[in-house]
């Protein structure tokens, strides 16, 4: 792929799930907005029906005594009705005015053969900011009910009785008119009614300045979450008291209406983002390989292609008569395409290696070994190499039992890879050093050379496949990759473990770590 396409593809893959990510952000958000002004909206209604409750029970306890004063007295006309409650309104202005709150209350009920005791009133908060015009829709409507209450009465009539009960009223202190039961009673069902499950608390205020009707824990600290209404309106739009309701449970009730759609949301996000992170990570993996690919294709082919010219150059020697009958000559041209041939052999066995090991079709059959004789049956391999380098191998095998279970085979391949690879990556005479010793129930195993060492970046990726520590030249070092990664998947399979310790310029230190036999 093209690089300023796969760049440009990235670009816009990233700024599709970024704008994924904002939508879901704003739309939770303006959930939000939305959930809280419809919760106002509802808090607002269930102040005002609970308002209009408390006046219309109030309302009707003081009216039905009056009543059956009247209907003692035939055909009463408004001046009657005018007479009489005016007499009980300056009986109990007298005596609310002179603070006898008990003789008033017993006078007035003597009268009208009413107990101020049975009218079961409640508190309603709320708070001073509530507009005036808010306050006269809710005047009209308490009104509007008491009047559907006294339909049977004259205009006059009926004016009379809402005029003199809102003043007999106003003589009784507030925790008589209302009862704390009642408020948190009435507050309940019209939540349960719009199904609104929040915790509240609440409270009665006389012109800004509390009253006992209240709940234990209400306080004015959240005007966020608090409302309010006027309470006991009278027809001018007029209130002395007003109710408040604190909805403490306010921002929990409103992320839980949103809660699961939220939580949906943000999975389904998360799985995009999981996605989309895989799958641009195995793109830059596949780029990564395909570049890798064709170094390993280059220098097996330089590695391939350095043995077939010797090949080649040896078989047209020998086809000279001159040397055709020089024996030693001929001897030596055959040595060297043997030599070329088993390179050649070596270089595809370690790639069918690799291959079959991915697949899981490489047959390794273990048996009980010792691997000191392993060791020194690898050190033999190379030790030709290495002398020829005029280097050496020395071996300090201070384990005192190395019974492993093991593979032949695979096993010396393994200790051959990597002392090849300590005598590749060694600028100078090659100096390795082979140490064992016990671990536990464990036998470790320690090559270490003197050569040119790696980075800390080559250290975590030197076991993966195709990769090869940049030295400068791609040609310099000889190999394809693969070495490594083959003892990497062997010692894995013998259950054992392998890592490298090394510093640039120091050399390096392999390490591997087998179970013993018990």
């Amino acid at each position: 792929m093209n690089k300023r396409l796969f760049v440009l593809l990235i670009i816009l893959m990233s700024l599709s799930l970024i704008g994924i990510i904002f939508v879901q952000g704003y739309w939770i958000q303006n959930t939000v907005e939305n959930n809280k002004e419809q919760f106002s909206f509802n808090a607002k209604q269930i102040l005002i029906s609970v308002s209009n409750k408390i006046e219309y029970r109030e309302f009707e306890e003081m009216y039905y005594p009056l009543q059956e004063i009247l209907d003692s007295i035939k055909e009463p006309d408004s001046k009657t009705i005018k007479q009489l409650l005016d007499i009980s309104i300056d009986r109990g202005s007298s005596a609310f005015s002179d603070g006898i709150l008990e003789e008033d209350y017993k006078l007035f009920s003597s009268f009208i053969n009413f107990s101020i005791d049975t009218v079961k009133l409640k508190d309603i908060l709320n708070r001073n900011v509530e507009l005036e015009e808010d306050k006269k829709n809710v005047s009209k409507q308490r009104f509007r009910t008491k009047l559907d209450r006294l339909s049977t009465l004259t205009d006059l009539q009926r004016r009379d009785y809402e005029i003199v009960i809102d003043e007999l009223a106003n003589f009784i202190p507030i925790h008589r008119r209302v009862k704390k039961e009642e408020i948190k009673r009435l507050l309940i069902k019209e939540l349960e009614e719009r199904d609104i499950k929040v915790d509240f608390e609440y409270a009665i205020y006389s012109n800004s300045l509390a009253t006992r009707v209240r709940s234990d824990d209400f306080s004015l600290d959240a005007p966020a979450a608090t409302f309010g209404v006027p309470l006991f309106v009278n027809e001018e739009g007029i209130s002395r008291y007003q109710l408040y309701v604190n909805f403490t449970g306010k921002n929990k009730y409103i992320l839980s209406t949103i809660r699961g759609m939220a939580i949906l949301s943000i999975i389904f996000t998360l799985i995009i983002v999981i996605a989309y992170s895989s799958a641009l990570s195995q793109l830059l993996q596949q780029r990564q390989i395909s570049q890798i690919k064709t170094d390993f294709i280059n220098n097996m082919t330089h590695e391939l292609k350095t043995p077939i010219a010797t090949i080649n150059l040896a078989l047209d020697a020998i086809k000279n008569p001159k040397i055709s009958g020089d024996n030693e000559k001929v001897k030596r041209y055959l040595t060297m395409i043997r030599e070329e041939n088993k390179r050649m052999h070596a270089q595809v066995e370690n790639v069918l290696r690799i291959s079959q090991l991915e697949k899981n079709e490489l047959n390794i059959k273990k048996e009980g070994l010792e691997l000191h004789d392993i060791i020194e049956d690898a050190v033999m391999h190379v030790s030709l190499i290495v002398e020829d380098r005029k280097g050496y191998i020395k071996t300090h095998l201070g384990a005192l039992n190395s019974t492993v279970l093991a593979n032949d085979n695979h096993m010396t391949n393994v200790i051959v890879n990597v002392l090849d690879n300590a005598t590749k990556y060694s600028e100078d005479a090659p100096k390795i050093d082979v140490y064992t010793e016990n671990i536990k129930n464990n036998i470790v195993l320690k090559i270490r050379d003197q050569g040119v060492g790696m980075s800390k970046v080559a250290q975590k990726k030197i076991f993966e496949k195709f990769f090869r520590e940049h030295t400068g030249d791609v040609h310099n070092v000889k190999g394809h990759g693969l070495g490594l990664t083959y003892v990497k998947r062997i010692v894995d399979d013998h259950h054992g473990q392998i890592w490298v310790e090394s510093e640039r310029g120091k050399g390096s230190t392999f390490i591997i770590k087998l179970p013993l036999i018990s």
